[in-house]
């Protein structure tokens, strides 16, 4: 293969050692973060910069010290696949990149609103692979799209309310259920589970699902949903609202609470409560810490038990 200074591609062809069998996933990796892409399982390839020749070259380093033998090589493509085949190939991974970014932005808007950390996650991720977009690749549109549509989401709160009257419900027909809500859960529904687990039955199960509405099956209850059984009402946040209908609208520290997680959800500024922009920080950071739902509630359950207490202590002022 004869080479110029006008060749199109950088290629590192490299073997590993055996051991430590780690290894060959931590190339990988290395390999996806920098955003080369393989060509026919011989070798990686990148666009011929100077920043891809550091990156192989410090990636080759990397190999030949751990024991493997690497060999880096400025190619051109004569026969076989055509330049446009491998920029085809670029393509095709960042569109896979975008679409689950697009895909990530659309669930959360599904499940909403988004907090700030899931959706500065999300545009992290974005500017991560937009650097690796060699070639602009016609995925990013769609994914743009879709994190436009979640950032404008965070100005409004999605319509979770009921159609129909609220059903009766006794006590008795709150317990030993599995209490069903939207995917990805924050303030509102996060101290509703609270709420649920410390207040109404504390061997409640929880079920968390796609989309703003559900049809319950036998032995569930929703809340935080369109139309569930416990979810705003009137000016009501679902916390407020399973407060009042659940008959704990006399406890000082679930009063305090309420108009806490109504100001964070409703954003109306109706309460204006001191403690409000710290129990909303506090929230936000367990948002950020982890994606799984029953984990939010876990590690949020403990702040809010130390709020209650402090709150239960006190004079409400009204």
């Amino acid at each position: 293969m004869t080479t110029t200074e006008s060749a199109d591609w950088l290629a590192l062809l490299h073997q590993l050692p055996a051991r430590p069998p780690y290894l060959r996933v931590k190339i990988w990796r290395r390999l996806q973060a920098i955003g080369a892409v393989p060509l026919k399982n011989a070798a990686h390839v990148l666009p011929r910069t100077e920043a891809n020749r550091a990156a192989f070259a410090e990636l080759l380093d990397e190999i030949v010290a751990s024991g493997g033998e690497a060999t880096l090589l400025i190619a051109q493509l004569v026969a076989g696949q055509s330049d446009g085949d491998v920029r085809g190939l670029f393509d095709a991974a960042r569109d896979a990149d975008y679409a689950d970014i697009a895909d990530a932005a659309r669930r959360l808007i599904d499940t909403g609103p988004a907090s700030s950390q899931d959706i500065a996650r999300l545009q992290k991720r974005m500017e991560e692979v937009g650097r690796l977009d060699f070639f602009g690749a016609h995925g990013r549109q769609d994914a743009e799209a879709a994190l436009g549509d979640l950032d404008r989401q965070r100005y409004q709160h999605p319509d979770v309310s009921r159609t129909d009257p609220a059903p009766t419900l006794q006590p008795a027909d709150l317990t030993g259920k599995t209490w069903v809500t939207r995917r990805g859960i924050h303030v509102d529904r996060i101290a509703c589970a609270w709420l649920i687990r410390r207040f109404v039955d504390p061997t409640a199960s929880f079920r968390f699902i796609d989309g703003k509405s559900n049809q319950p099956e036998p032995g569930e209850l929703r809340f935080d949903m369109a139309d569930a059984e416990f979810t705003h009402e009137g000016d009501r946040c679902s916390f407020e609202t399973i407060v009042l209908r659940a008959g704990l609208a006399e406890d000082a520290g679930l009063v305090a609470i309420s108009e806490i997680i109504h100001d964070l959800d409703i954003a109306d500024g109706k309460f204006a409560r001191p403690e409000t922009p710290g129990v909303g920080a506090m929230l936000s950071g367990v948002c950020a810490s982890t994606d799984d739902d029953l984990e939010r509630v876990a590690r949020a359950s403990d702040a809010l038990d130390q709020f209650y207490a402090y709150f239960s202590s006190r004079k409400i002022e009204r």
